[in-house]
């Protein structure tokens, strides 16, 4: 099977913001998009008798090959297919993920500093999907700098914003840096490294600060950042690094530079029970107030 970049469907203006973001993310890689819009079962009695108000069967096919034809017009040359599939949206998409090299999910925008709105179907797509998932909403600029309504057509040249990275220097992630360094390649686009670290204890008590102290820490961590990204620079001389490490909280540090970013790109670690959400506290919180597209990279 031909891998592909996979966007769930829905006829919302957040899943067709989405669409939008994997039309481009596709041709960046020069790999076909596939539409999944996922038709919801219903329990067989309700199946006897029609909706009230409810379209024909036939006629929902009118949403996602609607929105092909668009993308189809927006970017020719696109190979755009679509798949109408049955079932519980969480559990679809999140099959149609293991054969994608990324998933694109909508995501509603609160406005202003509220961030997004991942509902439970992003929220358990995010969990469960092992292929990293990124998450776009309406209404904003869509990372490539250009308008986020599916409306207006992209103009060609416009520059890229920085590509911002979550940093854990305790265990970077080989999956997370490389899907990191490899989307501000393509974009031709700076990478923001962000790292924070934990403010000294007596910040807690309110005791007076230590700028000695303080220094000594940032020096330290700043030398950890750059050992982990000595390798990585060598990898990808081409790319820009512009490097950050600050005290507080990474969440905070995140969302603030989110502001600028064409993509945030953070990790997930990967815990196979069958119970429960697992995103990780810092990533849940950019999930739903980073101001530009999110890409979560799921990994051991």
């Amino acid at each position: 099977m031909v891998r592909s970049v996979v966007v769930g469907l829905d006829g919302s203006a957040e899943s067709r913001a989405a669409a939008e973001w994997a039309a481009r993310e596709a041709k960046r890689r020069f790999l076909p998009l596939r539409l999944v819009h996922v038709r919801e079962t219903v329990p067989a009695p309700m199946t006897l008798a029609p909706l009230l108000g409810a379209p024909p069967a036939e006629d929902r096919w009118d949403i996602p090959r609607g929105a092909a034809e668009e993308l189809r017009s927006r970017h020719p040359g696109l190979d755009v297919t679509v798949d109408q599939v049955p079932g519980r949206p969480a559990d679809v998409l999140t099959e149609a993920a293991k054969d994608a090299v990324l998933l694109v999910l909508g995501s509603r925008g609160l406005g202003g500093v509220g961030g997004f709105l991942v509902g439970s179907v992003g929220q358990a797509v995010v969990a469960h999907a092992e292929q990293p998932v990124v998450l776009v909403r309406a209404g904003e600029r869509v990372a490539d700098g250009q308008a986020a309504d599916p409306s207006v057509i992209p103009f060609a040249g416009t520059p890229f914003g920085p590509v911002v990275l979550g940093l854990d220097t305790d265990s970077p992630d080989e999956a997370v840096m490389t899907f990191a360094f490899e989307a501000a390649a393509r974009r031709v686009a700076p990478l923001r490294i962000v790292h924070a670290w934990d403010l000294p204890p007596y910040f807690a008590y309110g005791l007076p600060a230590d700028p000695e102290l303080n220094a000594l820490l940032a020096k330290q961590e700043a030398v950890a950042v750059a050992e982990v990204l000595h390798r990585w620079k060598e990898k990808y001389p081409a790319v820009t690094v512009v490097e950050e490490s600050r005290a507080g909280n990474p969440a905070v540090h995140l969302v603030d530079a989110s502001r600028e970013a064409s993509l945030v790109v953070v990790g997930r670690r990967i815990r196979r029970s069958a119970f429960g959400a697992h995103i990780g506290p810092v990533t849940h919180a950019v999930l739903h107030h980073a101001a530009a597209p999110v890409a979560v990279v799921a990994h051991d």
